[in-house]
């Protein structure tokens, strides 16, 4: 059996043909064409050969999933709730904590989520807050996943009367106690139906027929694959894109000297502000207030930071800037994360650090931005001994969609397809 593995994103289609072994047979992608996405998915499968007997889908077309978390308080259930819905591959747009008001309803309607994740409390302890919280979320048109105080949710459930509910286990059980997985299931039951037929990206049942997961889900899913093959270190993958940059680890879970709630061992962080494009001039600020760059050099890259933002589509004659803006987007995006983990990736550092994106997959050499990464004083410790690898034929997202599909083996085999340096 051979496998068509599909990523529709909102630039590009993208598909990766794999035997049943896991062997990657071609690759091939097209321009996404909405509002009717199956015109570049059939052609991106002519030119794979048309002939697959089975296919996997995963999309963040259409802006992805739009997620606001509604929490008790933001150092214990909202933060829970924010970073369950970054692993289940949402984009966090918004995060509330304590009592919605009406001032806090207007703000929660105004981010135009896709998707509400209601949470609040430990079970069987205060319920007051969830449940207020639901009676002001009702206001909102959107499908809501309740996974906050289980004794309180049946009576949260009926003050949500009349909107699509579904109820969860609890994010946070306990005291200090994450548990994930079953809101990042509802999450992504909750996308497949409810959300993605609701983009305007196709016309007919097909489409979302194919789907399987949001795409970041699936990324994070062949991370956590990749992490599980016999290696030493966390597994870190940089994913530099034109809005954002993407970073996924998966490591040991860790408890900082401040933190009430630990971490999900797979974790995902998405920083909207750092990109090639639409978010070049982001780059460019972070990286003066940080001291990576100087006045000097700021200057001559915040007006090809613009020119970038104001055309997305522009290709440069001279990639080299876009390497610069490569480099210290992955730094930023990478030390951003560690401040997740209080500096660490386990005891051992990071054992492979991916660069992902196509700034990097079309790069003739990634050695200069490697020197830059493993040279900054944040990320040397955990750099230090990292192999590096380039996600050249993206072979992330199609190896967490055939776990997904119970094919372990065959995305496995798939991973080893990384070419370390």
């Amino acid at each position: 059996m051979t496998v068509l593995c599909l990523d529709i994103g909102s630039t590009w289609t993208k598909g990766a043909l794999v035997s049943h072994a896991g062997e990657l047979l071609g690759t091939a992608q097209h321009t996404t064409t909405p509002p009717e996405v199956l015109q570049g998915i059939d052609a991106v499968t002519s030119a794979l050969g048309g002939t697959a007997e089975r296919t996997l889908a995963c999309s963040s077309a259409g802006g992805g999933l739009r997620l606001a978390v509604v929490g008790q308080e933001r150092l214990v259930s909202a933060e829970a709730g924010y970073r369950v819905a970054l692993s289940a591959g949402a984009k966090v747009v918004h995060v509330s904590a304590g009592p919605l008001d009406g001032a806090g309803v207007r703000a929660l309607r105004a981010a135009a989520p896709d998707l509400v994740l209601l949470v609040g409390g430990t079970d069987g302890g205060d319920a007051s807050v969830l449940l207020h919280n639901a009676r002001r979320v009702s206001r909102v048109a959107v499908p809501i996943v309740l996974a906050g105080n289980a004794d309180a949710q049946p009576e949260a459930a009926e003050l949500l009367a009349g909107r699509t509910v579904v109820r969860t286990a609890n994010v946070l059980p306990d005291v200090g106690e994450l548990a994930p997985g079953p809101a990042r299931a509802a999450i992504r039951d909750v996308f497949l139906r409810h959300v993605i037929g609701g983009k305007g990206l196709s016309r007919g049942r097909r489409f979302r027929g194919l789907v399987r997961a949001v795409t970041p889900d699936a990324v994070l899913r062949g991370v956590s694959r990749l992490a599980a093959q016999d290696r030493e270190g966390a597994v870190l993958v940089v994913d530099v894109g034109g809005a954002t940059t993407d970073v996924y680890s998966a490591v040991s879970t860790v408890e900082g000297p401040e933190r009430t709630v630990a971490l999900p061992p797979d974790r995902r962080t998405v920083e909207g502000d750092l990109g090639l494009r639409w978010s070049a001039p982001g780059v460019v600020a972070e990286a003066l207030a940080e001291k990576l760059i100087d006045k000097d050099e700021a200057a001559v890259l915040r007006g090809e930071a613009a020119a970038r933002a104001a055309d997305v589509t522009w290709l440069p004659d001279d990639p080299a800037v876009d390497h610069r803006l490569a480099a210290l987007a992955a730094v930023l995006a990478v030390r951003r994360h560690l401040r997740l983990v209080d500096g660490r990736l386990g005891p051992q550092g990071a054992g492979l650090l991916v660069l992902s994106g196509g700034v990097f997959r079309h790069a003739p050499s990634t050695e200069g931005i490697e020197r830059v990464l493993r040279a900054d004083p944040v990320l040397r410790p955990v750099l230090r001994t990292a192999a590096i690898a380039v996600d050249r034929h993206y072979v992330l997202a199609p190896a967490g969609l055939l776990a997904e599909d119970g094919r372990t083996d065959a995305a496995d085999r798939l991973l080893t397809s990384f070419r370390v340096s």
